[in-house]
């Protein structure tokens, strides 16, 4: 199996740095919660990972079937419950495709969407020091 790293790496407080494919993506809490408030919270990150996978997920689909989008915006929103998301919504608008198409390319892009194909099945986590 192929693997992926990501690395975060503190900085001060409630605020680290994370290396995403050579990508630099400041992490911090607000300030009431003991941060400095410079960048989006770890329970963000994981909304927008789904919402942005989502979105590509929908393009990819698309562009397979020689469907034209237009105006589409993926939302994700979660529930707390306690110190994790109780639930997860996953909202499509999109100005075009709209009705049976747009249901059927939700449904094809589903299919291929990693981030809500691993939160549905439920990867194992392992968590390790070095």
């Amino acid at each position: 199996m192929a693997e992926r790293t990501v690395s975060a790496v503190w900085k001060e407080a409630m605020r680290c740095t994370v290396d995403a494919g050579g990508f630099a993506i400041t992490v911090d809490e607000p300030a009431s919660a003991g941060g400095t408030d410079q960048g989006p919270q770890p329970t963000e990150l994981f909304l927008a990972a789904i919402s942005s996978c989502f979105t590509l997920a929908l393009s990819h689909s698309a562009t397979k079937r020689g469907i034209e989008l237009r105006g589409v915006q993926v939302d994700a929103t979660g529930t707390y419950d306690g110190p994790r998301f109780a639930t997860v919504r996953v909202t499509v608008h999109a100005e075009a495709p709209r009705g049976e198409e747009l249901d059927r390319l939700v449904a094809a892009a589903e299919r291929v969407c990693y981030v809500t194909n691993t939160l549905r099945r439920g990867p194992e986590i392992e968590i390790r020091t070095s």
